[in-house]
């Protein structure tokens, strides 16, 4: 699973990137500021994003945009939404914490880092991402099921409901008013195909002189 980490400092990039990869998480990015961060996830342009990222680690302190207001763009986007953000911040104050978690923020770590804070922490946001993920391609099954059953119905009503039938010439009068041959019908209303032929019947009255005797 991918893991953008996003701090304006190097060393902080490098450190974070090492125990990570250490750790053997394999997928590990990397973006010095916020606008960066947008790039690697086609903020503006979801064909342009570099890679599917499930997890962000995000640094609060930050120049031109602050790490909170970075997680609050990043959770306006739907097909963002469900990325785990953690706040790294050497900032305990309450009213810092209340605002992440209210930008949508889901955990965060303080400053200094610990090694195996981070990798508690991130594994733990992974794990949710991974069965978030589980829960959406489930849901996206049923939808697509439920689809399919919906339009079997459908055509099932269309054949078994009340059909006007011509008592003489045996047309169909379709939705629209139309008269239709019974053969054009069945057609346009399921998947059954035709070949045509004449019965002992219709051929003893339409060709009587081959039946004399």
């Amino acid at each position: 699973m991918s893991i953008l980490i996003v701090d304006d400092s190097v060393d902080n990039r490098l450190l974070f990137k090492y125990i990570l990869e250490n750790a053997g998480y394999t997928d590990v990015l990397t973006a010095g500021s916020a606008h960066d961060a947008f790039k690697f996830l086609g903020m503006e342009n979801p064909s342009e994003a570099d890679s599917v990222v499930d997890l962000i680690l995000m640094d609060i302190m930050m120049p031109e945009m602050d790490g909170i207001e970075a997680c609050r763009q990043i959770k306006s986007v739907e097909r963002l939404r469900d990325i785990p953000i953690i706040m790294v911040t050497a900032k305990t104050e309450e009213k810092d914490i209340e605002a992440a978690f209210a930008a949508g923020a889901m955990d965060y770590i303080t400053k200094p880092l610990r090694g195996i804070e981070l990798l508690v922490r991130s594994r733990s946001a992974l794990s949710l991402k991974k069965e978030i993920d589980r829960r959406k391609n489930r849901e996206q099954e049923l939808l697509n099921l439920n689809r399919e059953l919906k339009n079997s119905i459908e055509t099932i009503k269309t054949l078994r409901g009340l059909i006007p039938i011509c008592a003489n010439c045996k047309k169909i009068r379709d939705d629209k008013g139309y008269w239709n041959q019974i053969e054009s019908y069945i057609q346009k209303h399921s998947e059954a195909e035709f070949s045509h032929g004449i019965c002992p019947e219709c051929a003893r009255k339409l060709y009587p002189e081959l039946y004399k005797d």
